[in-house]
């Protein structure tokens, strides 16, 4: 659809209708204009330090919500750049494209989901042919409070559809600088082939002012990494200097649990834990991208 019917549409009406909604959910309008989301919020300890409140919604929510996602949401395109929550990308395909790098440089988006507004993702389902009815209806079983909720099945999914047009405007401004760029949720990674430290001011600049335009900001100083080949280069948790591996104190680590679990100990992971470690190590030794 040409920007010209983008707004058009956001303007006006036209657009597909709740019958049409309820059709592809295989619900009846009813059913779907009597839902009321409930959400149980509670909070948890970040990695980081502080708290990060969770907003779990209930059964019927949550059965509602996936639904949306199932039949709507993973129908629909996300940015190549995009590598967090996405089939056939993962962690591992988040950091292969920045392996080898003279610089790498990681930034953090502050309060991700809370950011993502209710508004924002109102003129994403009108941008893609929900008429205003049905939009409305979407927003309100898809957010919480003004934004995306965190917890919700639906928001890591519509958090890389809204956010479409912000990951092309970064990609652009890598592609000024002879740069690459991915981001997994709110972990952005720029790297450069040259230790080239203007270029690495101009991208950080760049970057805030196209984020405040899309309603975020970044976490400044304790989450605001440069590295470069001389010092341990991590995205998302793996080392990038020349290939992607785990840390090697992580891999020491899991050789120690397995040797426990071979000689009849009591490991420190459950077996299917400690599978999962195998699962990544494996990936990543294989150079798969599968999440």
């Amino acid at each position: 659809m040409g920007l010209g019917g983008i707004v058009r549409r956001l303007l006006g009406g036209g657009g597909r209708t709740v019958h049409e909604l309820a059709e592809r959910l295989g619900l009846s309008p009813e059913e779907l204009r009597a839902a009321h989301p409930t959400y149980t919020e509670f909070t948890i300890p970040k990695r980081t330090g502080g708290r990060r409140t969770i907003c779990a919604p209930d059964g019927p929510t949550k059965a509602l919500q996936r639904l949306i996602l199932r039949r709507l949401l993973r129908r629909l395109r996300s940015h190549p750049a995009a590598m967090g929550f996405e089939r056939g990308r993962s962690i591992v395909s988040n950091a292969r494209p920045h392996a080898g790098r003279a610089v790498v440089l990681r930034m953090d988006v502050r309060d991700f989901f809370v950011s993502t507004t209710e508004r924002r993702v109102r003129d994403y389902f009108r941008a893609v042919g929900w008429g205003r009815e049905a939009a409305a209806l979407l927003v309100r079983l898809c957010t919480q409070r003004n934004s995306l909720p965190q917890g919700a099945p639906t928001s890591p999914r519509l958090s890389n559809l809204v956010n479409y047009g912000l990951d092309a405007r970064l990609c652009a401004l890598a592609d000024r600088h002879d740069a690459v760029y991915t981001r997994y949720a709110d972990d952005m990674t720029f790297s450069f082939p040259s230790d080239d430290r203007t270029a690495v001011a101009q991208v950080i600049r760049a970057t805030k002012a196209i984020l405040r335009q899309h309603g975020y900001t970044l976490h400044q100083r304790r989450k605001l990494h440069i590295r470069r080949g001389h010092q341990q280069q991590l995205v998302t948790g793996l080392v990038v200097n020349e290939s992607v591996a785990l840390p090697r104190r992580t891999r020491r680590w899991l050789r120690a649990v397995e040797h426990r679990a071979a000689v009849g100990g009591r490991p420190t992971l459950s077996p299917a834990q400690l599978e999962g470690w195998r699962s990544l190590r494996s990936m990543i030794d294989a150079g798969a991208g599968a999440p």
